[in-house]
């Protein structure tokens, strides 16, 4: 089982991130990304789902057009943990 993070932990984890904000529940870290167009977004959701696979920890997301917003929760323990953490530093290598 994972710990979730400490609330004092969060704020300091989440300024590592870009863009990667706490939900208003507190129970999640979330992100918009925009795209060219629905192509670039759909080719960006399968390189998630691919590391998603790999860490065996995925995402909830929406996907409109060239719009993709990612919800990253340890369902397990209804909060923040280091896997949420170490999915979103992934998702911002594919980025780069």
């Amino acid at each position: 089982m994972v710990d979730i993070l400490e609330k004092n932990q969060l704020p300091v984890e989440l300024e590592k991130l870009d863009g990667w904000i706490l939900s208003n529940d507190g129970q999640a870290i979330t992100k918009k990304f925009t795209f060219k167009n629905f192509s670039e977004a759909f080719a960006f959701m399968t390189r998630v789902a691919l590391i998603a696979e790999s860490q065996n920890h995925h995402p909830e997301w929406f996907n409109v057009y060239n719009k993709v917003d990612i919800r990253l929760t340890t369902h397990a323990v209804n909060g923040i943990t280091i896997k949420d953490l170490t999915l979103a530093k992934l998702i911002e290598g594919i980025l780069k």
